[in-house]
């Protein structure tokens, strides 16, 4: 069953006289429980896709249904309630409030959701072990390291349990290590708890991760693949093979 569906979605930017096209025609759907990256050099329009997805950008013609919803004709409190109670967001730069503990920062989404004391206090320690950062909750963010505060960061955005978890480049400012942690978290989400994940990334290793990888050139998808069966190593190096197709530099990808 489709939990996303996108249909015909485009976004312009500027005027008539130099349109860009970042975002040109893509439809595409996303089963409930499925983990998507989306891959594509800089400037390819996979960014304001997500953006658009996520209703950050408002498309400048086609629809985004999450389930039964059109969510490109939410407005005012429709809209920051769809925000609120069906998105979860894990950003780059992880958007952690530095006056806030990582317990805070976490229960924070759960506040705002008018979720009583109890509730949040078991909540936000069950997604700190299965993140595995229980030893950094009374921590501010200045305190943790880089994987510390993107998994805190993890944390707040499926706290709350929504129905799609949206991931603009997560591991981007992590080491080696973090990162593939991070991404190991991601796949017991996806796989233990049946959260529906679409990440955006330029890295393949990262994108191997999924269960498919939906390809954006100049603002128009390209290609795409599904891991199937494939262990992790041979989606790699089907992801790598498509990488080249679309002109990037395999030692960027590596």
């Amino acid at each position: 069953m489709s939990l996303l569906r996108l249909e015909n979605v485009e976004k312009y930017y500027g005027s008539r006289s130099s349109l860009t096209k970042a975002v040109n025609d893509i439809s595409f759907s996303v089963e409930k429980g499925e983990f998507t990256a989306i891959m594509g050099a800089s400037g390819s329009g996979k960014t304001t896709l997500l953006n658009c997805i996520s209703t950050i950008d408002r498309v400048t013609a086609g629809h985004i249904f999450l389930e039964d919803t059109d969510i490109t004709s939410l407005k005012g409190k429709e809209l920051n309630r769809f925000r609120r109670d069906k998105l979860g967001f894990i950003f780059q730069d992880f958007n952690l409030m530095d006056t806030l503990t990582a317990y805070e920062n976490i229960a924070l989404a759960l506040s705002i959701q008018k979720r009583s004391a109890k509730e949040t206090d078991k909540a936000v320690k069950a997604v700190a072990e299965q993140l595995g950062i229980t030893d950094v909750l009374e921590k501010y963010p200045y305190q943790m390291s880089g994987g510390q505060k993107q998994r805190v960061a993890s944390a707040r955005a499926i706290v709350t349990e929504p129905k799609l978890v949206l991931a603009d480049e997560p591991t981007g400012a992590l080491d080696s290590k973090s990162a593939k942690l991070l991404l190991e978290r991601f796949n017991y989400l996806n796989h233990e708890h049946g959260a529906t994940i679409i990440m955006v990334t330029h890295d393949s290793f990262t994108a191997s991760y999924a269960s498919r990888v939906l390809f954006i050139k100049d603002g128009k998808l390209f290609n795409e693949i599904n891991r199937g069966g494939d262990s992790r190593k041979q989606f790699f190096d089907k992801i790598i093979d498509v990488v080249t197709l679309l002109g990037g530099d395999v030692s960027d990808a590596l």
